[in-house]
């Protein structure tokens, strides 16, 4: 590992400004309200895609939601039972 967290911190910041919206982005500078806005369109626009609704737990999680959390993840498991990120 180089720790170099400044230059992390740089590469992080230009990736925002490249793509302002990016969810991952967000999540990585601790947005996690705004990233869970995105994934509320994102999941609007397409209710049954397993990946927005795992992500979308797992933002949920971290903002202690848990019930909430349980739901995207318990519907993203039916929509891909075998992937092992909706388990």
């Amino acid at each position: 590992m180089l720790n170099d967290y400044q230059g992390a911190l740089k590469d992080f910041n230009k990736v925002d400004f490249l793509q302002p919206n990016n969810a991952f982005t967000l999540q990585s500078h601790e947005n996690v309200k705004r990233m869970l806005e995105d994934l509320n369109k994102a999941n609007f626009l397409e209710p049954n895609n397993a990946f927005i609704l795992q992500s979308r737990g797992n933002v949920k999680q971290k903002l202690k939601d848990y019930q909430r959390a349980l739901e995207d993840l318990d519907k993203a498991n039916v929509l891909e039972p075998n992937n092992a990120f909706t388990l």
